[in-house]
């Protein structure tokens, strides 16, 4: 099984969430988006599969999300391009195989579409 990760190898859950893919013998592939940010499309297409909004898919305790204004009434456009421009603000790790997408937290919510 293919599997893409949006990971951050700084983040606990994202190194969980990637060993078990390894432990699964998925074929992953490793993006580390905060070298390399999704566009604003791509994670709208994710949030999309994964069922969830951007609002959801705001690393809200990043203190960046609170300066820019993005906590309270901002738009989901808005919340998109803050997370376009300043990667920082995703949520991680997501996941994406055949079957869906996964914000992973906790990591065993990986499971779900493996």
């Amino acid at each position: 099984m293919k599997a893409t990760i949006y990971h951050n190898p700084m983040c606990g859950t994202s190194r969980k969430t990637l060993e078990i893919l390894n432990e699964e013998g998925a074929d992953v592939e490793v993006i580390e988006y905060l070298k390399t940010p999704p566009s604003t499309a791509e994670l709208q297409r994710l949030y999309a599969r994964a069922g969830i909004g951007p609002r959801e898919g705001l690393r809200a305790k990043e203190p960046l999300a609170s300066e820019l204004g993005l906590l309270e009434g901002a738009s989901d456009a808005a919340i998109l391009a803050a997370m376009a421009a300043h990667p920082i603000l995703i949520e991680r790790p997501l996941v994406e195989t055949d079957k869906g997408v996964r914000l992973c937290r906790p990591q065993e919510t990986v499971r779900e579409i493996l």
